[in-house]
């Protein structure tokens, strides 16, 4: 079984199950919906821009997140539960996860792009524009959340996931600078992947 394969098997395996009972279609479809489009653009470019096995492995973890989070719900997350009891907090921290993806994962995609594309020159510039990248992407789908909430009303609550917390929004972008300031730790792996896939043919 190939990288490929297996690839597929896992994402479309937990899409499935995800599918199956989840807690509130609605929510489901708005949490999966992402890792669904993302799938699309991996087939469209597949052939004249095909990313680093690192960066797909990486958009497969955060699908897997995306699935989960859609078939539990963020705030209803059974291991995220356990915690909650164990450490006596006051909410179910799993949308923080996801969050944290929303900056890690993006962050080495637009860093694929732009050293691939020849954006911008300069490490420096380079990691600053990734992370604006980021918060500017977390900032949006905050925006979203509030567009989805202004729209359906109650049934959003569990979508916006912020179980009371005042400070959510501007929390939930953190956790995003923080995941896109992390991945650049993967720069070096990164950049010895990205030199085998430019050396290949028809690249």
């Amino acid at each position: 079984m190939n990288g490929k394969t297996l690839w597929l098997l896992v994402f479309f395996g937990t899409l499935i199950w995800s599918a199956i009972n989840p807690h509130d279609y609605f929510i489901w479809f708005l949490e999966v919906f992402p890792a669904l489009a993302g799938f699309a653009v991996l087939v469209l470019t597949r052939r004249r821009f095909p990313l680093t096995p690192l960066v797909y492995l990486l958009i497969l973890i955060h699908s897997i997140i995306l699935m989960v989070g859609g078939h539990y719900t963020y705030s209803e997350m059974p291991l995220f539960e356990w915690f909650k009891e164990i450490f006596d907090l006051q909410r179910n921290n799993n949308d923080k996860v996801g969050h944290f993806a929303q900056g890690f994962v993006p962050a080495m995609i637009a860093r694929e792009v732009l050293i691939r594309k020849n954006v911008i020159n300069g490490k420096g510039w380079l990691n600053f524009l990734i992370v604006c990248f980021c918060l500017a992407l977390s900032a949006f789908y905050e925006l979203i959340e509030w567009w989805v909430a202004e729209l359906s009303g109650d049934s959003a609550t569990a979508f916006l996931a912020t179980q009371g917390y005042v400070w959510d929004t501007q929390s939930d972008m953190l956790m995003a600078l923080i995941g896109a300031v992390t991945a650049l730790l993967l720069s070096r792996t990164h950049d010895r992947q990205l030199s085998i896939l430019i050396k290949m043919p028809n690249q």
